[in-house]
C-alpha cells in the first residue's frame, strides 16, 4: 500500500515552529528572535503562497512576487545594528472577480485546518467580489493577508513575519 504525503500547507505549517522555535501568541519581548537566513524566509514565505493559490484554484503571477525586508523596530523606532529583519512577501494571482469569494472561501479552511486564526473577513462589498482575509498562525509569528485588488481579476497573497534574526556569520 503507498503512503500518501500530507499536503504542502500541513508540512508548511508543522515545519515552521522548528524553524522559527516554538513561540505562544504573544511571543515574550525579552525571548530570543527565532533565527532564519532571508533568502530561507523567502523560500517559505514563497511555498506558503503557493500552497494556498493552489488550494484557491488560482494561478500565481510569479513575477509579481516581491519581498520586502525591513528593519525590526522597537516601540520607540529604535533599531539595532545585529542585522534583525522582518519581512513582507507579496504575490499576485489571477482568477476572476465573480470566484475570488470561493477562493477566499478555501483559503480559510485551509488556514484553519493549519492552526491560523482568522481575524478579518470578508467575501464582498455592496454585493460585489471583493475578497479580504487576515489570519495569524497561532505562533503568533506569521500573518498571511489576501485581498481582491481594485476593479480587476487579481487576487494579492501576503505574508508578514515579525523580526527574524539572521544565523551568525560563519
Amino acid at each position: 500500500m503507498r503512503r500518501s504525503n500530507p499536503p504542502l500547507g500541513t508540512v508548511i505549517a508543522l515545519a515552521l515552529p522548528l524553524l522559527l522555535g516554538a513561540c505562544m501568541n504573544n511571543p515574550d519581548p525579552n525571548e530570543p528572535l527565532p533565527v532564519m537566513a532571508k533568502n530561507e524566509a523567502e523560500a517559505w514565505a514563497q511555498h506558503l503562497t503557493q500552497y494556498l493559490a493552489q488550494t484557491a484554484g488560482v494561478t500565481l503571477t510569479t513575477e509579481s512576487a516581491t519581498p520586502y525586508f525591513s528593519n525590526c523596530e522597537g516601540r520607540k523606532g529604535e533599531v539595532a545594528d545585529d542585522g534583525r529583519y522582518t519581512l513582507a512577501y507579496h504575490v499576485a494571482g489571477a482568477v476572476p472577480r465573480a470566484q475570488h469569494p470561493d477562493a477566499a472561501r478555501k483559503i480559510r479552511s485551509a488556514l484553519e485546518k493549519d492552526r491560523f486564526t482568522v481575524t478579518d473577513y470578508r467575501e464582498t462589498v455592496q454585493d460585489q467580489p471583493d475578497v479580504l482575509l487576515y489570519a495569524e498562525h497561532t505562533e503568533g509569528r506569521y500573518f498571511v493577508d489576501v485581498s481582491t485588488g481594485v476593479n480587476t481579476d487579481r487576487l494579492t497573497f501576503t505574508v508578514n513575519t515579525r523580526c527574524l534574526m539572521p544565523p551568525p556569520a560563519s
